[in-house]
């Protein structure tokens, strides 16, 4: 498949690194997810589409959590958004709905994760392994989160559906390898978080606790990850099958990189067999020579430019006491827009 995130499944399950996708996201179900409203009853598990029968089953019988799960598919699709914004396939298809998999498996990961830490879950709350007085000499306290239960659920509820194809398929295995792989990501960049204790702000006691990173980071390292993404093929090591890099002189790939099985097509017009918007009616940047420029973007065909006009705010002064008041300004701009 293609890699678009993979970033994101990068980004819905996706499309192999290659870069994005050829045909319908297999993770497309995740985006739905972030669409509907409060998965509150069983019967509202019946009804999501894309789920396969033991996700359903996995649904039912964890409620509570399938709120988390919608605001993780929501957060991830967003994050694909933006660190694609300037592609030509900028995480978005023909029925509008993202196409960014493993980046919502991120997103399932880390706000059932959050979602524990905050007291929202019955099931799990904050992680009570972290405790005792580290190395460096600080207390760990506070509430650290539970990153564990967070992974653990989302290999159970995501992976299941790849785990059902089999060993036999090339498109499972490397779904699977991704969505460890982004799982990774997060678990890579937990970071450490104090507060100090002692007379006039002294640092006499300092506490600590463990936390996820802000998902913006995650995007950031999963998009590099994307742009340095290993094309692999499927081959038999021993007695099971297993990814390999296609280029025999490239390095093996790591359990953090992320791997495709084939590129992705141009996404310069409009596929509707695959779900690709194409890339006229984008904005373009008429002077840059980067991706996001007119030239690229637009993928030679040339670019329409209109003056628009853009209201803004300006002359702003600040009154004692306390607030800043600013008159509205109307400039011309020129706008470019791919043919």
């Amino acid at each position: 498949m293609l890699l678009k995130f993979v970033i994101l499944r990068t980004l819905l399950l996706l499309q192999e690194p290659g870069r994005q996708p050829r045909q319908p996201c297999p993770g497309r179900y995740l985006a739905k997810l972030s669409s509907v409203g409060s998965i509150s009853e069983e019967e509202t598990c019946e009804k999501l589409k894309g789920l396969i029968q033991r996700q359903v089953q996995m649904c039912k019988r964890n409620l509570e959590v399938m709120d988390s799960v919608r605001r993780g598919a929501q957060l991830a699709i967003e994050e694909c958004q933006y660190q694609f914004r300037n592609r030509r396939w900028n995480c978005s298809t023909l029925d509008s709905l993202p196409v960014f998999g493993k980046v919502v498996t991120q997103g399932v990961a880390f706000a059932v994760t959050r979602a524990c830490s905050s007291g929202e879950l019955e099931k799990c709350g904050c992680d009570r392994t972290v405790h005792g007085v580290s190395p460096q000499g600080f207390q760990w306290s506070g509430c650290s989160d539970n990153i564990a239960y967070g992974v653990a659920f989302s290999q159970s509820f995501v992976d299941v559906r790849e785990r059902s194809k089999g060993a036999s398929s090339s498109r499972a295995l490397m779904n699977l390898h991704n969505n460890e792989a982004g799982r990774k990501a997060i678990l890579t960049h937990m970071r450490v978080e104090c507060k100090c204790h002692g007379v006039s702000g002294s640092c006499e006691v300092k506490t600590c606790w463990r936390a996820v990173p802000p998902f913006r980071q995650v995007g950031h390292a999963l998009k590099e990850k994307f742009d340095g993404a290993t094309e692999v093929e499927p081959r038999r090591v021993g007695s099971s099958r297993a990814l390999v890099p296609r280029n025999a002189q490239f390095k093996p790939h790591t359990d953090e990189d992320l791997v495709y099985l084939e590129p992705s097509p141009d996404f310069c017009e409009q596929d509707v067999r695959s779900g690709v918007l194409g890339t006229r009616g984008r904005t373009c940047n008429k002077t840059s020579k980067a991706i996001d420029g007119c030239e690229l973007l637009c993928c030679g065909r040339g670019f329409h430019t209109a003056q628009v006009e853009l209201a803004e705010r300006c002359s702003c002064k600040f009154h004692w006491c306390c607030f800043v008041k600013c008159r509205q300004c109307q400039r011309l701009v020129e706008l470019h827009t791919c043919r």
